[in-house]
């Protein structure tokens, strides 16, 4: 039997690779932490590009802690933290937390650069327009 996706209505084709998408995006949805905002920062004048950013809330973690790859598309931000053994505790309400953030991204959207500021991490995008085309096509004779 056939699995039928949210995309196989027959008028949309070559939609597979958008479904693959949803499912990864759903798959790396882990939980609350760390908090992030998502804002767009600006569109340039002439339209060809908007800049977004994704701010993490990583207070704790040095840039040393914090990794960023991209990777198909897929951009994961891991946050690793290590127990300070030579500390004495009488309590301990911070813990040393490990954290991975995935953000699936579009085509057309770049990471431009990340910052750490007061414990938020930014992440700075730029989604580029595409040239739109129009192409006109000839119809043959009925020969393949």
């Amino acid at each position: 039997m056939t699995r039928m996706g949210m995309l196989s209505h027959p008028l949309l084709l070559g939609f597979e690779e958008i479904e693959r998408l949803v499912d990864r995006a759903g798959k790396g949805a882990d939980g609350g932490y760390p908090p992030y905002n998502i804002e767009r920062v600006a569109v340039r004048d002439n339209g060809s590009a908007e800049l977004l950013r994704i701010t993490l809330a990583v207070a704790g973690f040095t840039s040393d802690q914090l990794e960023i790859t991209l990777e198909d598309n897929q951009l994961t931000i891991r946050g690793r933290q290590q127990d300070d053994q030579a500390r004495d505790y009488l309590y301990r309400g911070i813990a040393a937390r490990q954290f991975q953030r995935t953000f699936v991204l579009a085509e057309g959207i770049e990471v431009k650069n990340a910052n750490l500021v007061n414990g938020l991490l930014s992440i700075d995008l730029v989604r580029l327009e595409p040239e739109k085309t129009i192409r006109k096509i000839d119809i043959g004779n009925g020969k393949p």
